[in-house]
């Protein structure tokens, strides 16, 4: 264990890669919190200044599963707090307080059955649908009698979206696919359910990209909010069914009736745990409806932390049955951050008639955090330089 004064210091392993597991290590690194990375070997996460392996004959690499636990078990640490970075590690770590290893290995989780209701889109729409919490309008196919019962002429746009978006962006690249009528989406729905895939239909809330809002936080296993953290997005890639790309730190008070919608969510499935969820404000009626809730850290996450909301601290804390200091919830506000390469690519996408002006955006991106650029802890962003740069050149 490492020590802070003379108080010995639990370690925590961030379970994840790419933006999600570093913005997890760089969050516990501010916390003063030891800290070990289960990423891949060449994972952007391994040129931070605070990157350490897993120690052990085999360091681990995140994957889960049967190898995952003998190289827990070989882990030369008598304790450590396991923090995930992706849906499907989270729904894995949720298993760790029912096992052998629960003495050794702690999580700050709720239950499996929770956790898949939030996880699987399909479920998540038919629970909603008895809880009175807004949404989009949600449609489970099975077969092509499912799509002929749905009401396309009541929805407007309506698009097919995968149960498990993590397993369906990794085959795929995309969120979702649009289909223009009921025979597009036919076609479309059977190649990709030839492809195993178990998809939904969703009707498209109107609005632009600078509608969502998202609500970022922490619940702990009494059920307190001590970390709650609110965003605006302005900008994603791809434009239909990206990732943000630049967002903003607005107050709680401007997503009222989302917060309370999403508070009333998580004591239904006493959720316990760190969270992200996002909204949409829909055009037709100012209505915020729920899209979705992500059950891990999540790219934004050091954004959260360096605005003083540090969810993976509280996380930390809570796995230890330590009690967990609440953040403030008068927060700076009005705090961006970018990721630049896709920023980038997001602007360019625009159309050049809505685009804001050039100076307007340059002033942003000179004002804001960024995703993987840090002057204190260079190494990652000169790694995605390089790749970026080297794709290039090929």
């Amino acid at each position: 264990m490492a020590k802070r004064g003379n108080v010995d210091m639990t370690p925590a392993i961030a379970v994840g890669s790419g933006y999600t597991g570093l913005g997890t290590l760089r969050s516990l690194a501010e916390a003063g919190i030891p800290a070990y990375s289960a990423c891949p070997s060449d994972d952007v996460s391994t040129r931070s200044r605070w990157y350490r392996p897993t120690p052990g004959p085999v360091p681990w690499n995140g994957s889960i599963g049967h190898e995952a636990l003998r190289i827990l078990e070989d882990m030369p640490l008598a304790k450590a707090v396991l923090i995930p970075g992706a849906d499907d590690a989270a729904l894995w770590l949720s298993q760790i307080p029912n096992s052998a290893l629960s003495e050794r290995y702690k999580v700050s989780s709720s239950s499996r059955e929770s956790l898949q209701i939030l996880q699987d889109k399909a479920r998540f729409g038919e629970f909603l649908a008895q809880t009175g919490i807004p949404h989009p309008r949600t449609f489970t196919i099975k077969s092509f009698d499912d799509i002929a019962a749905i009401p396309f002429a009541e929805l407007g746009r309506v698009f097919i979206k995968p149960a498990n978006s993590q397993s369906f962006s990794r085959v795929v690249g995309e969120k979702g696919v649009w289909a223009k009528d009921r025979s597009k989406f036919m076609e479309a729905w059977h190649q990709l359910d030839e492809k195993g895939f178990k998809l939904i239909a969703q009707e498209y809330v109107p609005g632009s990209g600078a509608d969502h809002y998202l609500i970022d936080g922490f619940r702990d296993g009494d059920g307190a909010l001590p970390g709650l953290f609110a965003r605006r997005r302005e900008r994603l890639y791809p434009p239909d069914f990206g990732n943000t790309t630049y967002s903003w730190s607005i107050p709680l008070s401007e997503v009222g009736s989302a917060l309370e919608s999403l508070t009333m969510l998580l004591e239904k499935l006493q959720y316990r745990g760190i969270f992200s969820a996002e909204f949409k404000r829909d055009a037709r009626d100012g209505e915020f409806r729920l899209l979705e809730v992500n059950t891990r850290a999540w790219w934004y996450v050091e954004f959260a932390t360096r605005c003083g909301v540090n969810v993976c601290k509280m996380a930390y804390e809570d796995s230890l049955g330590l009690p967990v200091a609440p953040a403030s919830r008068n927060y700076p506000v009005g705090k961006s951050c970018a990721n630049l390469v896709s920023d980038i690519k997001s602007v360019l996408a625009q159309d050049p008639a809505a685009r804001s002006p050039l100076l307007t955006t340059l002033g942003q991106w000179t004002r804001c955090y960024y995703h993987v650029f840090r002057i204190d802890d260079p190494g990652p962003g000169l790694l995605t330089s390089w790749r970026l740069l080297r794709r290039r050149l090929a």
